[in-house]
């Protein structure tokens, strides 16, 4: 059997919904006009009566005050003559009062206010740094009317305390309104905060939608300045992108991440590289000799937020060796990129003039589009070729070598090395009668080879 709801819930109940209207926007809506005002929309007619019943045989004129002041007495400019006043296609110039009189007699004073309703305000905030308070704005399609208000209120959310008023102005080169809100003291950045806005004027009031905001949630970081694209010298494809943080974000507290964007002059895309922590990066896939578009956005180091706005662009263009006719200095000369990594070059027209003997200048020749390699891969191809004959020539010598060594075994007669070298000296005989026989070999210097000897000789 489910519980009765406590005696405490009916309570809680009422009080949150009566934080939730606490939460929404102030009444909005037109100024209070007084009787003897009027009120015309741009663009449009009025009829300005001056009596119900006016005799006929009295003339009634009308005028128009100058400067602020009523002009009952004459002193006005003169508009026409009868008891109606009819205005055509009424500009914001026209607003004012007007008089009608007979004679000096004023018969009546109307206040004429041409004024066109307000814009329903979409509002967006944003805080610059994290020591900045936030701004809120929103775009006007048209001027607006010059009685038109401004107001905004901003609040802790679930909270009975009073809501922050702010005044909001009008940027007419921008065509927006902007207010400067003060944030409750001891406000922590991830607390929600309820944003109201109200733009009324004597035609109209209008409220905007309710905003939840959070102070981190706003946080969008001004662009980097100061960037520049340098070339880095012998680095045909390198180039180094340098800015520094915006004045509004001081980094002895916070940091930024940045990203940076770019892409070459003939591309329409650009190639992009994230989480890019210093204020520098090193392109290292630029493409050679070609003028490179550059920009670079930043946001709170820990992703709070959102990205801040691109840049001013920055351009710049790869190191070129001053002896390549690929470079861009001659007022005549042009690279195309090639599929083969190649640069189709339209060579200078000082190359094809012809010296006449007699010192006068000599004819043009036609400058001609052929492809030219890059010296790098000349000098790549040349020690791959050198290496691979140098290889080559040791494999054939070292062969030969080994051939050579088995040649010469193989030729050896039977029996070479077995041979005995002896002394000079004649040895003592042997106990013996059996010759002493040696190999017909060659002998060692200073040794004698002995073939056959006979000692029986020797005894008789």
């Amino acid at each position: 059997m489910a519980r009765p709801p406590g005696p405490l819930l009916l309570p809680r109940l009422l009080l949150l919904l009566l934080l939730q209207f606490a939460a929404a926007g102030r009444p909005c809506g037109p100024s209070g006009l007084s009787r003897d005002v009027v009120l015309g929309r741009l663009g449009a007619n009025i009829t300005l009566i001056c009596r119900d019943e006016v005799p006929a045989n009295v003339t009634v004129r009308w005028q128009v005050e100058e400067r602020g002041a009523a002009v009952p007495g004459g002193r006005g400019r003169r508009l026409a003559e009868g008891n109606v006043l009819l205005l055509r296609w009424l500009r914001y110039e026209d607003s004012g009062r007007y008089v009608c009189s007979v004679g000096s007699r004023l018969l009546r004073s109307l206040r004429l206010l041409v004024e066109e309703p307000p814009e329903t305000p979409r509002v967006s905030c944003y805080r610059r740094s994290h020591d900045k308070d936030v701004l809120c704005e929103w775009p006007q399609q048209t001027k607006p009317s010059p009685g038109t208000r401004a107001m905004l209120w901003v609040k802790r959310r679930f909270t009975a305390e009073n809501a922050t008023e702010q005044r909001c102005r009008y940027f007419s080169k921008a065509r927006k309104f902007v207010c400067r809100v003060k944030v409750p003291p001891g406000t922590e950045d991830t607390k929600h905060l309820v944003v109201s806005t109200c733009v009324s004027n004597s035609a109209s009031g209008l409220a905007g939608e309710d905003k939840i905001i959070t102070l981190s949630g706003v946080l969008k970081p001004d662009p980097p300045l100061n960037v520049t694209v340098e070339a880095l010298e012998k680095a045909p494809q390198w180039l180094r992108v340098n800015w520094s943080y915006p004045l509004s974000w001081d980094p002895r507290f916070y940091w930024l991440r940045f990203q940076v964007r770019y892409r070459p002059e003939p591309a329409p895309a650009f190639m992009e590289v994230d989480q890019v922590t210093t204020t520098w990066l090193d392109i290292r896939d630029a493409w050679r000799g070609t003028k490179h578009v550059v920009q670079v956005r930043a946001q709170d180091e820990f992703g709070h937020g959102a990205w801040s706005e691109w840049s001013r662009e920055a351009v710049g263009t790869p190191w070129t060796d001053p002896r390549d006719f690929t470079s861009e200095k001659g007022p005549f000369s042009s690279q195309f990129p090639m599929e083969d990594d190649s640069y189709e070059v339209t060579l200078l027209p000082e190359l094809f003039w012809e010296d006449r003997a007699d010192g006068a200048d000599g004819s043009v020749m036609e400058p001609s589009a052929h492809p030219v390699a890059s010296p790098y891969a000349f000098l790549v191809a040349g020690g791959s070729l050198l290496l691979g004959i140098a290889l080559f020539v040791g494999i054939v010598v070292r062969y030969r070598q080994m051939w050579w060594t088995g040649r010469q075994r193989g030729t050896k007669p039977e029996g070479e090395g077995q041979h005995m070298l002896v002394p000079l000296g004649l040895p003592s005989p042997p106990l013996s009668d059996t010759p002493l026989l040696s190999c017909p070999t060659p002998t060692a210097p200073g040794m004698l080879h002995i073939t056959h000897l006979d000692y029986s000789s020797s005894r008789q």
